[in-house]
C-alpha cells in the first residue's frame, strides 16, 4: 500500500473522530471541496513524498498541507479549528496499514483573509516520516 494514501486515510479518521472538531465542521473534512460547500470546512492540500530510505530500511518523508476555510467574522473560528487540527495530529500515533508512522509534526501554520474567496484561510503544513512494516 502507498504510505501517502494510508497516511491520508488515517488523518481523515483521526480528524473525524475529534468531537470538538466535528462540532465545528461537521463531516466537512474533504479531499476536495465541492461547489457550494457550507462553511467552515477543511480540505487536504498538496502532498509531497520524498525517499527517506536508509541502507537497511525503506522509508518516506511526507509533507502535506491542510486548509481551513471559514466565513465567520474575524479569524477566531479559523484559528480555533486550526488549533483542534494541530492538537489532533501533532505527535499523533496513527495506525497505518503496511507502514509505521515514525513521527508526525506540525511545521508551519498561517491564518489570513482570502479576498478572492471572501473567507478566512488557515494553512497547516505537517511533516510525517513513515517506514515499511517488516522492512
Amino acid at each position: 500500500m502507498n504510505s501517502a494514501a494510508e497516511l491520508q486515510k488515517a488523518i481523515f479518521g483521526a480528524l473525524g473522530a475529534n468531537a470538538a472538531l466535528t462540532a465545528l465542521v461537521g463531516t466537512r473534512i474533504l479531499d476536495h471541496a465541492p461547489a457550494n460547500v457550507a462553511f467552515p470546512y477543511i480540505t487536504f492540500g498538496r502532498t509531497s513524498v520524498y525517499d527517506w530510505s536508509t541502507g537497511t530500511e525503506s522509508g518516506a518523508e511526507q509533507l502535506f498541507t491542510l486548509h481551513v476555510w471559514s466565513k465567520a467574522k474575524g479569524k477566531k473560528e479559523a484559528l480555533e479549528i486550526m488549533d483542534l487540527v494541530r492538537g489532533t495530529l501533532h505527535d499523533a500515533a496513527l495506525e497505518l496499514e503496511g507502514h509505521n508512522l515514525v513521527n508526525l509534526r506540525l511545521e508551519f501554520s498561517e491564518a489570513r483573509y482570502d479576498d478572492r474567496n471572501e473567507a478566512h484561510h488557515g494553512l497547516l503544513r505537517f511533516r510525517a516520516v513513515t517506514e515499511g512494516v517488516g522492512e
